[in-house]
């Protein structure tokens, strides 16, 4: 009795559902687990036919099925496991894997089958191949657009590759250009300054205003052409990589001297440059040709924007440090809205009306400070003045 309850037990809580029926298929039991699958209770399915519980063809086909085996009588299982579907009460159906025994009971024979419910694996397998044929499809997608893309990259390399090629024989083309232009314009250049000159000192017995006048402006015409000159001529060497400094030491204070005495003869009427030099060394390595070139263009903007009766505080300085270049004028200072595009090439501020210039000038001067690996700063206010500095690492 306590091994008949014990089974009873284990039928009744197993998670599979388990059915008998007899040797003609009608049901004679269904364990709980069985009655949940197929949504009955036993009293709803007891003595029916199995078949009652399959869909089509499967229903027409049993009877014939159990009819065959004891025919043949070929094993004593009928099935170790094998797919089939479910009919529910609701007419839906499920698949569950089948496993049926044949049990010797008394005097007669009763199979039994044991239900294991497939719906969750089945739906899992769906996933999978849905997620299967999406990726399949993501990939044959991923895959087309990757063609196009190394296909355009193939295409946009050509282009680029002929692009550069052009722009090599554009850069070769005008650096002739400009080496051309710098020599055709600086011969005659030279030779209106040197006339301008000769006016000049041959008209001083007549003591000529008119003469003396225009002659200036012929001087101040071929001055400004030629800085022009001179900053289109840099810009393309720039460009080109041609601009490489050469370090060497030097006597910053003596360069700084002679710059003053040049430039205070370009300046306007009792304009004053007036240069000061701190600290006991005076000696510097940097490029000579390059921060001379840096000290003129800076000095040259202060008394093109400066007016007449003003002076421009020209300052070197010679740190343990640092090495550093002041130009300082009162004239009519930056606007604080062009401060951010001074250094850009060809940029002039607003507020430099007729007063000639390329606007190149600025962007060459930090261009070459960069190369001395320097740097170039400045202050500005509004018809009060400028200060640039350049600034040397020692």
């Amino acid at each position: 009795m306590e091994e008949a309850r014990l089974l009873k037990a284990i039928i009744e809580t197993a998670i599979d559902g388990i059915i008998t029926i007899d040797d003609r298929g009608k049901i004679e039991s269904l364990n709980p687990a069985a009655l949940r699958l197929f949504g009955y209770t036993i009293g709803e399915v007891e003595g029916k036919n199995i078949s009652f519980l399959m869909p089509e063809p499967d229903r027409s086909g049993h009877d014939g099925y159990i009819h065959r085996y004891q025919s043949t009588g070929e094993k004593r299982i009928i099935g170790k496991g094998r797919e089939v579907k479910g009919l529910r009460k609701d007419r839906s159906t499920f698949p569950f894997r089948l496993a049926v025994s044949e049990v010797q009971y008394e005097d007669r024979i009763i199979y039994t089958g044991f239900i294991h419910d497939l719906s969750k694996e089945k739906e899992a397998e769906e996933r999978l191949r849905e997620y299967a044929a999406e990726l399949e499809e993501l990939v044959e997608e991923r895959t087309k657009s990757l063609k196009k893309t190394v296909m355009a990259l193939s295409e946009a390399k050509e282009e680029v590759s002929l692009s550069l090629e052009k722009e090599k024989e554009l850069n070769q083309l005008k650096s002739r250009f400009v080496s051309m232009a710098s020599h055709e314009f600086r011969t005659p250049l030279s030779s209106v300054q040197l006339s301008a000159s000769l006016i000049d000192k041959y008209a001083e017995p007549y003591d000529n205003k008119n003469i003396t006048k225009h002659v200036s402006k012929i001087k101040n015409a071929v001055s400004n052409l030629t800085t022009i000159l001179n900053d289109f001529l840099s810009l393309e060497r720039l460009e080109a990589g041609k601009v490489e400094p050469t370090f060497t030491a030097f006597d910053l204070v003596k360069l700084s001297e002679e710059i003053t005495e040049e430039m205070q003869m370009m300046a306007k009427q009792d304009q004053n440059i007036i240069y000061q030099h701190t600290g006991l060394e005076s000696t510097v390595l940097l490029d000579l040709n390059l921060l001379k070139n840096c000290m003129i263009n800076l000095i040259s903007n202060a008394i093109k924007y400066s007016g007449e009766n003003t002076f421009i505080e020209f300052n070197t300085e010679i740190t343990d440090s640092q090495c550093m270049v002041t130009i300082k004028d009162n004239g009519i200072g930056i606007p604080e809205s062009d401060h951010k595009h001074l250094f850009q090439p060809f940029f002039r501020a607003n507020n430099t009306g007729n007063i000639p210039g390329t606007g190149l000038g600025l962007n060459i001067v930090l261009r070459y400070a960069t190369l001395m690996r320097g740097e170039l700063y400045f202050e500005s206010t509004l018809h009060t003045g400028t200060k640039f500095v350049l600034s040397f690492n020692k």
